[in-house]
């Protein structure tokens, strides 16, 4: 990379989602209306699995995790991006787009990394039930999630490593409503090639070998219940919860698409982002709950019990 003199930039500008008033309007409506779902869906989950006493199995353990996971990683965009439709020019600081590219690359990667977790959740207490306390016991799940973490931080921190040391003389304009790693690398007044490699190396391998290993592991847990089908009400719980995690993993698939090709621009790519940011952490709580009856019937005792508390 070539040491020269410029002005470093101080701040990117978004162009957003659109420059039509009344379509930006619509688009805070449509945003706020999910994010307003997201935030107390989750915080549904979280509080029902930490009070109800019936829910102490790994699985809800693991569940209340990626429902924070959920909160934080929509959280990082969401809310800017619905406060900037109604300012004109929308901008972010270099420190405050070094922040928010570190903590969605943290928070992202751990999410990928806690599902294939949750999958070896659903792979032990299918294959190996009679030793699935054992297996799966609170240290194990601590120390699983606490893998997971380390292992979206480290991955965080080698993109914003690379990010840094990249000079950035201007334009300043992102195409994009948040800090968009592949945005910002376009910019810079630097060959950025072997940053672009290592980067979807790191970004795209995580994603494609997680999704192959979730899919693999999720194929062969159904074809051995699908054996088993005639082995009555436990096995169909089994294999509906099965097909809730295959939908999240499904569902997690643009991530594959926005870092495993090479930083081009792409007509799809803020449909996919929007996805990827928003709608994506709307569906967990959706899924989860639609499909896990002791789930819901907790839910129901929790918001029942506020509303008699609330009437006293």
């Amino acid at each position: 990379m070539e040491t020269t003199n410029y002005t470093r930039v101080t701040e990117f500008v978004l162009t957003g989602l659109s420059q039509t008033r009344e379509v930006q309007l619509i688009l805070f409506v449509i945003f706020l209306s999910f994010y307003l779902f997201i935030l107390p869906g989750n915080i549904l989950i979280i509080c029902t699995i930490r009070l109800d006493p019936h829910l102490t199995s790994p699985m809800y353990f693991l569940l209340a995790n990626l429902a924070f996971l959920d909160i934080w990683y929509s959280s990082l965009t969401a809310p800017k991006m619905v406060v900037d439709f109604f300012v004109e020019r929308k901008k972010i600081s270099f420190g405050g787009c070094i922040a928010q590219l570190f903590f969605l690359h943290f928070v992202g990667a751990s999410e990928m990394f806690l599902l294939t977790v949750m999958a070896f959740d659903r792979y032990a207490a299918i294959c190996r039930p009679l030793h699935y306390a054992t297996i799966m016991n609170r240290c194990l799940c601590c120390i699983l999630v606490a893998v997971s973490w380390m292992g979206g931080f480290v991955h965080s921190i080698i993109q914003v490593a690379l990010i840094i040391r990249l000079p950035f003389c201007g334009p300043n304009e992102l195409d994009s409503y948040f800090c968009d790693i592949t945005q910002v690398v376009r910019i810079a007044c630097a060959n950025t090639f072997p940053e672009e490699l290592v980067m979807i190396f790191s970004s795209g391998l995580i994603s494609v070998v997680c999704f192959i290993a979730l899919l693999m592991s999720y194929a062969f847990l159904l074809a051995m219940l699908k054996k088993h089908s005639d082995s009555g009400e436990s096995t169909n719980r089994a294999m509906s919860t099965c097909y809730s995690h295959i939908t999240i993993m499904v569902l997690f698939g643009p991530s594959i698409y926005i870092y495993a090709h090479p930083f081009d621009s792409f007509s799809l790519d803020k449909v996919v982002s929007v996805f990827h940011t928003v709608i994506f952490p709307l569906l967990n709580p959706i899924i989860y709950t639609l499909r896990n009856k002791e789930v819901k019937t907790a839910m129901r005792k929790l918001i029942n019990k506020y509303i008699l508390c609330k009437e006293k």
